[in-house]
């Protein structure tokens, strides 16, 4: 069979994949903290038809792509400005942390809650942790309360409530996506952890960035951007369907030669 036939299949499974992250994040041009995926290819084994001599290069037919990786682009969104005092945005690095039972998750969505035991939380319910590890929770007798760009929590008297803590990662990029805008740093082969243990901190301290009250974090995503990639993977894709259909056309050509 033709070689051309396989390198063109692989050509399209390829640009499914990119299209499919495209189609991703522009259905999360809106969603709070979200960062954006990007896909990048590499060439597959290539066959040896003449091997390489001295003064002579190797002759060697390709054998189609494959994917080379599926990024996460850690890139900070622009901040939105919602004037609700539960809104944080993060300027510069660093993850919030919230927990769910025994599980801690990582997050840029800034949009928290007070539940019914008067703990902040996120959108799940998920607990907001301060620089202890604990659940940052409201006494009954607060009335009001300010959050400094430092992340202190304070009451209308002064008194400090809790400090929002803030994960920092040597390779963000390689945190795990575990949906409803959180991450996860797990990985079951402890030799292949991409992302350091997390370093946590107050806002504003060793790297981590400071807190903006009343702003949240948009999403990442350039559309114009992501329509004109839409648009080159989508002619990648219609060029291999071509290369397939080509082939089979001679194919036809061989099988016609015996009539």
């Amino acid at each position: 069979m033709l070689r051309s036939l396989y390198s063109g299949v692989s050509g399209m499974k390829n640009f499914q994949t990119e299209l499919d992250t495209i189609g991703n994040n522009i259905a999360n041009v809106n969603t709070y903290g979200y960062k954006k995926g990007r896909v990048t290819f590499k060439d597959a084994i290539s066959q040896t038809l003449v091997s390489a001599t001295p003064g002579t290069s190797a002759q060697q037919v390709g054998l189609g792509s494959q994917i080379g990786s599926i990024d996460t682009v850690d890139t900070s969104g622009s901040p939105e400005s919602t004037g609700r005092p539960l809104d944080f945005a993060i300027t510069g690095d660093g993850y919030f942390r919230v927990r769910d039972g025994n599980d801690t998750y990582y997050t840029r969505a800034g949009n928290f809650y007070f539940d019914n035991n008067r703990r902040l939380v996120n959108s799940e319910g998920f607990a907001v942790l301060d620089t202890n590890g604990q659940a940052i929770t409201l006494k009954a007798d607060v009335k009001s309360f300010s959050v400094a760009t430092d992340g202190t929590i304070s009451d209308q008297d002064g008194n400090t409530i809790g400090i929002i803590s803030i994960a920092t990662f040597q390779n963000p990029a390689g945190l795990t996506k575990a949906g409803g805008n959180l991450y996860t740093t797990a990985n079951s082969n402890a030799g292949q952890v991409t992302v350091s243990q997390p370093g946590v901190s107050q806002p504003g301290q060793k790297g981590a960035g400071t807190i903006k009250s009343g702003y949240l974090e948009m999403s990442n995503v350039d559309l114009s951007e992501e329509l004109t990639n839409m648009i080159v993977a989508e002619r990648g894709f219609q060029a291999n369907t071509r290369i397939i259909t080509t082939s089979d056309e001679i194919l036809q050509e061989l099988v016609n030669l015996k009539r």
